[in-house]
Order: C-alpha cells, then structure tokens, then sequence
C-alpha cells in the first residue's frame, strides 16, 4: 500500500466529488475536471489501489465496498488536512503573523490596550494572543517559547532573555468613601487584612498576587467575593461587599467615584514593569522586533529610564 503514498490531494477531493454526485462528470465538475480527465484519474487511483472503487452503471456511478473504505477515510485525510492549514496559516508572516504575548494583570488592565490597539493599527496582517499571567510565569513561558514578548515585574537575569523597561506603576489598596477608615496613610497591606475582601477570580494574576503576599506575612485574606474585571472590583467596593488593592494605572479606566484610593508602604507596591523576549527571537522575527519597538517607545514617553 506504499502506492498509496503516489495518491494526490486532488485525487482524493475527486474521489469523494464523484461519490458524493454519483457521476463522474458532475464529480469532475466540482474539481474543475473535464469528464474524461476524472474518469482517467478515478482509473489511476482504482490502479494504485489495487481494486475496483466504482461499480459503473447505467445512471452514473456508485461506490464499492473497497470505495467506500477510501471514501470515508478520504474524508478524515481532507478535513485533517484543512485543519492544519487553517492552524498554520496565522504563522505564516506572508499571511498573518501569530504573536503570544504574556503580561501581568497590571499591563492588561492599564498600558496594553492603547499600544497593542496603536500596533495593530500599523501592521494590520498581525495576530496577537495576549493571556494574563503571573510575573514568574511569564519568565517561565518566555524562556521556554510558549510566549514570544513577557511583561513582568522582576528583572531576573537569564542568559536567553534581555530587557527593556515598560511602564512605572503601583499597587493600591481601594475602599469605599463610606468605610470607617482611622489607620495612618500610607498604610501596610499587614493592616490592611483585618478587613474582607474583593477579589477577581481564581487565576486571575492579582488575585494570586493578593494571596502570595498575604501568605509571605503569614497570613490568609478574607475574601468575600471575587468578581471578574477591575471595574467590577470597583462597583464591590463602592457598595461596600470589603476593600480591594489595585494598580493604580487600572484607575483610569474605571468609575472611582465614591472610592477612596489609599497607597501601601510596602516597598514592593511600587514596581516597574518590563518587558522581555529571549535574544535569539529578537531581530529574527519581524513581528516580534516591531511590537517591542512600540512597546519600549511607550515606556520611553512616559519617562521609564532604559536599564537595559
């Protein structure tokens, strides 16, 4: 059945053309084949084969039990086939280029939207799949190459990545105008866990970011709802569900009328956020080399100095 190697894609659309009409000259008709050039094809495969796939009739056409075989894995082969160009065809840079972007919360809520909308402006065959994801994730699928960009929060040196910085941003806690509030400003999220919680959703990366920090204190949040989205975050707490901690740049997108925005003395609620991509991507990729260049001049205007 190695012949069978010999079989063209054409061969098979045919094959399954003349089944599905019952006649060889409507069959040749859907491939765009004159009637002798598919009854001359069907011969070739029939040869290949080593069998009859059609009975020949009065009226056309109709399958042999060994056709019927070939028909129905015809079919898969085909429909296998469109598949893995339909999945292809976004990594083609002729066609559409497929870039994987993975940032922290803080990036996705506030910075991204305006740069990746500005982007996609300019290169409009760009395809972008952007996932929201804890800092040290974001590293890990980088290096590894299941990300092509990484927005971060920490530096952390490694042989294949460099760096560029993004965007200044902070961590705030958010409470209603209406919460009795007597503790000193700023105040330490430590202080800030005698109080409920709202929270976004589990794997969300400020949800696990709240957590993390609470755990590193030894201690554990009250959560007492979790929503999806920091404006739902914000109505919650206006009405008074618990408070919250939030980057400050998500602020601008979202109602924080009724809302008291408190800053943490924390020294990690102050954070740069960066971006990295592994040496071997950049300047290999068009794509990718485009999209850090907006991004570094995003963080250029808005005055982050460039450590890299």
């Amino acid at each position: 059945m190695q012949k069978l190697m010999h079989c063209s894609i054409m061969d098979l659309r045919l094959l399954v053309a003349v089944a599905d009409a019952g006649n060889m000259s409507k069959g040749g008709a859907v491939c765009f084949l004159a009637p002798s050039t598919a009854s001359l094809r069907i011969k070739h495969l029939e040869a290949i084969v080593g069998t009859r796939l059609f009975r020949r009739e009065a009226r056309g056409v109709s399958l042999t039990r060994a056709g019927q075989i070939m028909v129905d894995h015809s079919r898969r082969c085909l429909t296998e086939i469109e598949q893995m160009q339909a999945s292809l065809t976004p990594f083609s840079e002729d066609v559409h280029a497929q870039l994987v972007l993975y940032a922290n919360s803080s990036a996705i809520a506030s910075f991204l939207p305006g740069d990746l909308q500005g982007f996609l402006q300019s290169h409009p065959k760009a395809r972008i799949t952007l996932e929201e994801h804890l800092s040290r994730d974001v590293l890990v699928a980088v290096v590894e190459g299941r990300a092509d960009i990484g927005i971060l929060t920490k530096d952390e040196p490694h042989p294949d990545l460099v760096y560029f910085p993004y965007h200044e941003d902070e961590i705030v806690l958010l409470l209603a105008e209406t919460q009795p509030w007597t503790k000193t400003e700023p105040v330490a999220f430590l202080d800030c866990l005698s109080f409920p919680f709202v929270s976004q959703q589990n794997g969300s990366a400020i949800h696990s970011f709240l957590l993390a920090k609470a755990s590193e204190q030894g201690r554990r949040v009250d959560v007492r709802i979790q929503v999806a989205g920091f404006a739902a975050v914000a109505s919650m707490v206006r009405s008074g569900v618990g408070v919250a901690i939030v980057p400050r740049s998500a602020l601008a997108a979202i109602n924080v009328e009724g809302l008291r925005v408190v800053a943490l003395s924390d020294a990690w609620a102050r954070r740069t956020l960066s971006l990295c991509v592994r040496r071997d991507v950049l300047g290999s990729r068009n794509y990718v080399t485009a999209l850090v260049d907006v991004l570094r001049q995003s963080g250029d205007q808005a005055g982050v100095a460039d450590s890299a």
